[in-house]
């Protein structure tokens, strides 16, 4: 594995441990709360209750997908299949970066962790000299 596969691997696994962060502290500080306040409204229809949890789960989904396909394409893929995967897992986590880095001022490391395995998807598709 060359240089750049593993930078490309190692944009992943940072990734995904970012997603699975991310998706325990969404289930327990945002999750938790909004079905124990606005969910819980008898009022509220059935589909609602259902989605909302789901919607909120949306990027630790995403974002530990892009981490699987970072993974793999460092693997199996040819240099341009490389490129197209680290341009759309790269969008993935610059939204996610710079809307936590908005989000909470810049105090928390998220947007950190994310700007870390962009670095590494911008050395992971570039050629080898």
């Amino acid at each position: 594995m060359n240089w750049q596969n593993a930078a490309l691997a190692m944009a992943g696994v940072i990734g995904g441990f970012t997603a699975v962060i991310h998706g325990v502290l969404i289930q327990r500080l945002v999750v938790r709360p909004v079905e124990a306040t606005f969910l819980a409204e008898p009022r509220t229809p059935e589909a609602i209750r259902r989605l909302v949890p789901l919607l909120m789960q949306f990027s630790t989904f995403a974002w530990l997908l892009g981490a699987f396909a970072l993974v793999v394409a460092a693997r199996w893929f040819e240099p341009q299949a490389r490129l197209v995967t680290g341009l759309l897992v790269g969008g993935l986590y610059l939204f996610g970066a710079l809307g936590n880095f908005w989000a909470t001022g810049g105090r928390h490391p998220g947007w950190m962790l994310m700007a870390a395995a962009l670095a590494l998807i911008a050395v992971g598709v570039t050629s080898p000299s």
